[in-house]
């Protein structure tokens, strides 16, 4: 089948108007009239017989076959441009827009501290970082990767695995030299503990103790919610009561003698680190620096 170029020429626009929005800024940014925006997806959208947008006076958003569309050519125009840089000597470099869906944790305990590293390594990469509570529509949102703690739910996006952290429970020493060191799982049923939201069920996860032959859940409870890693960090550091949480990221804490862990050898729950992609096509030059930059990241000491 001979190529038809028009079609390559309406995929580049279907992918401005994900990536700006809506139609006016994928005019402004592609140097042409929101009309000829509008006539080029309509023959988009004629030329594969679905349609792609779904348009309201305030919104416009990809209809699910637009999603799938979207998801398989995303890649593949990244590569076309990747390919005529490399023709032109830029060797793969990473360069262009890098959108990042990621987690408060992730942000707090990996990025902020070492984004330094990556923007002196890439200056041809313009990074946006979005923190979500959830992961959301990535394809839709035109994200171009995610990382996030947690385990994947199910979806068309490809998930791989970075990393288990073991998820260790601490206190500060005021604290334990006011109630006492639990010295078994249940003890905690008689402390304040500070529980963590659950960004996708909307309740406080659930606290589990592994010590490597047996699992022991046990339903705690305690007046403190949190939605923020680092803040009920700083409420268990200011002694309000006991917190499980991440040993990656904890470190310093221990380190420091601000926090003290509790039942070590209850520690062998393992919570992992995920990173997503929309499709199995080889990844652009510009995702694929940014997760060797969160590999060497999280390989490395705080």
């Amino acid at each position: 089948m001979a190529f038809d170029g028009r079609l390559l020429a309406g995929v580049s626009v279907l992918e401005a108007v994900v990536q700006t929005g809506n139609f006016a800024r994928a005019a402004e940014s592609l140097g042409l009239t929101p009309s000829g925006v509008s006539r080029a997806v309509a023959r988009l959208e004629q030329s594969v017989g679905v349609r792609l947008f779904n348009r309201t006076p305030r919104a416009v958003t990809l209809t699910d076959e637009g999603r799938r569309l979207y998801g398989e050519i995303g890649p593949l125009l990244a590569g076309i441009e990747e390919a005529a840089g490399n023709a032109a000597g830029a060797a793969a470099e990473a360069r262009g827009r890098l959108r990042v869906n990621v987690d408060a944790a992730f942000g707090r305990l990996v990025l902020a501290p070492r984004l330094p590293a990556f923007v002196t390594a890439h200056p041809g990469v313009s990074l946006e970082i979005l923190v979500r509570d959830t992961l959301g529509d990535l394809v839709g949102e035109g994200f171009d990767v995610a990382v996030r703690f947690g385990e994947p739910e199910p979806s068309a996006l490809i998930a791989r695995k970075l990393l288990e952290t073991r998820i260790l429970t601490c206190a500060a020493p005021a604290y334990l030299a006011a109630h006492g060191v639990p010295k078994a799982p249940t003890d905690l049923l008689n402390h304040a503990c500070m529980l963590f939201r659950d960004p996708v069920t909307r309740r406080p996860f659930a606290w589990a103790f592994d010590n490597g032959r047996e699992v022991v859940e046990v339903k705690v409870d305690g007046r403190l919610i949190f939605n923020d890693l680092e803040l009920k960090l700083a409420a268990c550091v200011a002694g309000l009561g006991v917190a499980q949480t991440f040993e990656f990221g904890l470190e310093r804490y221990v380190a420091s003698g601000a926090l003290v862990q509790i039942l070590p050898d209850w520690a062998e729950e393992r919570f992992p680190l995920y990173s997503y992609t929309p499709s199995r096509h080889l990844p652009p030059a510009k995702v694929r620096a940014f997760l060797d930059f969160v590999r060497e990241s999280i390989a490395a000491p705080a």
